[in-house]
This record gives C-alpha cells, structure tokens and sequence, in this order.
C-alpha cells in the first residue's frame, strides 16, 4: 500500500522507546489540518500506537486492537497476531488503509493489512511517506551522536518534514521506559 499521508517513526534507545508523528493530515494535495494527534496511548499508557493511513481506518483497527489487548492482557505480540489475522480474513477489515506501528517496554511491532506483524532488528521503525526517510535520519542519529531516543524521534521527523510533502513539522512524541 502506498501511504501518502504522514510520518511516524519510533526508535528505541538508550533503555527508552519513543514514538512520534507528525501532525498533518492530507487530502490529496491540499492541507486539510496540521495539528492531527496520530499517536494513541492504550492501555494506561503502558502501550502507544501510531498510525499512517486513512484515519477512519485506522482509528477502526485501533478500537479493534484495544479490544485484542484486553482479550489479551499483557501480552502484545499476541493482541498485535489476532489483529493481523482478523485484518487479513474480514471481509470489511480488509479494505482497511492504514498501518500501526505499537509499542510497550519490550516490543515494537509493525501491523499490516497483509497479516504482517514485524519487529525490527534495531528497534527503529518507520511508517508513512515521509517514513523511510525518518528511518535513514534515526539510524545515523542512533549510531553517530549521544541524544536520547526522543529527541532522536524529533530531530528524524524534522528531517522527514524537510523532505516530504506529506509530513508537517508539528511534531507530538510520546515514550516509555524499556524493559530488558
């Protein structure tokens, strides 16, 4: 799917995960808002989602994956599965244009419409138009300077935002505590 619509990136670093997005939301090549909140903390707060897509299709999947992580508790890999299955085999699901990146202590995970539940090796992720480039920006940032995993997340989506036209430099960023 391509997704023409924002930036989120999430890096975890330094015992901290950070999530981000930027704030603008599209309607093919006009601005229909620049302050939009992509990042969604479920769970008390113990787990946040950021999503890249339509965004009644993603606030759908994220109702649905709310309801999966009470079904199962403390568990997100597994509340993450069940979404993926149900997105890929329901007829309604399945038209559904939207990714979710979801992160807790001790996971980051990508969940995808094709049934894809991925987790990065270097626990940088990216989503959105501006994603891979928010990626390549994190990447260089984790290795070659000594900031923290949130203003890692600020300073690559403010590169992002330089690049792509579908990402804004209205910047929210959310973070967690790692656990080993």
């Amino acid at each position: 799917m391509k997704t023409r619509s924002t930036t989120i990136l999430t890096v975890r670093h330094q015992g901290m995960v950070a999530i981000g997005g930027d704030g603008q939301v599209s309607l093919g090549n006009t601005v229909m808002k620049a302050d939009a909140n992509k990042i969604r903390k479920l769970l008390d707060g113990k787990v946040i989602t950021g999503f890249a897509g339509s965004s009644a299709d993603a606030f759908a999947l994220l109702e649905r994956f709310e309801t999966k992580l009470r079904d199962f508790p403390g568990n997100v890999p597994r509340a993450a599965t069940e979404l993926a299955k149900d997105w890929r085999t329901d007829r309604a699901l399945r038209r559904l244009e939207a990714l979710l990146t979801v992160v807790d202590a001790r996971y980051t995970l990508l969940v995808t419409g094709t049934g894809d539940v991925i987790q990065p090796t270097d626990g940088v992720l990216g989503i959105g138009s501006g994603g891979n480039f928010a990626v390549a920006a994190a990447r260089a940032l984790v290795a070659h300077s000594e900031l923290d995993a949130e203003a890692i997340v600020r300073a690559s989506l403010e590169i992002a935002a330089g690049i792509d036209v579908y990402t804004n430099a209205n910047i929210g960023v959310e973070v967690l505590k790692c656990t080993t």
